[in-house]
């Protein structure tokens, strides 16, 4: 069970968007394979979408689906974008017991891939903390322009 009571992971083929992984290696870059195919994280400070403080949607790098809007992004001082809540049915939930520890692991709805973690420290008015690798997201501003 993850943070909100969800079953962990679902398998591959239970995403809507399913690409063979010679594919995701020809669409992504390296680092966004390795993140979102391979669960790795991104150096923190490292994403320029940290700075980004326009109104607008947070899509998934690798399939587009839309996960977060900007307003409910805030400055978590981690060094990662971080978000209070996600779009609804947006992102799905894991346990992730790498590293000597137990987190839970925030995917794409959409494809799977890995986004980052959630945690319990987060602001009003969920107390949430998605705590997300920019490289894994692309940011679209309100009204194009970007």
């Amino acid at each position: 069970m993850g943070l909100f009571g969800k079953r962990g992971e679902a398998a591959p083929a239970d995403y809507p968007v399913r690409k063979p992984e010679a594919e995701w290696r020809r669409e992504l870059t390296p680092e966004q394979f390795r993140v979102l195919r391979q669960h790795g994280t991104e150096r923190a400070g490292s994403s320029p979408l940290n700075a980004e403080k326009r109104p607008g949607l947070y899509r998934c790098a690798g399939c587009g689906r839309p996960l977060f809007d900007a307003a409910a992004k805030f400055e978590s001082g981690t060094g990662w974008p971080s978000f209070w809540q996600p779009l609804e049915g947006a992102v799905g939930t894991s346990t992730d017991r790498s590293f000597f520890m137990v987190r839970t692991e925030v995917h794409c709805a959409g494809c799977g891939g890995h986004l980052g973690h959630v945690f319990s420290d987060g602001p009003p008015p969920t107390g949430l903390r998605y705590c997300m690798n920019g490289v894994a997201l692309r940011f679209e501003p309100e009204g194009g322009g970007g």
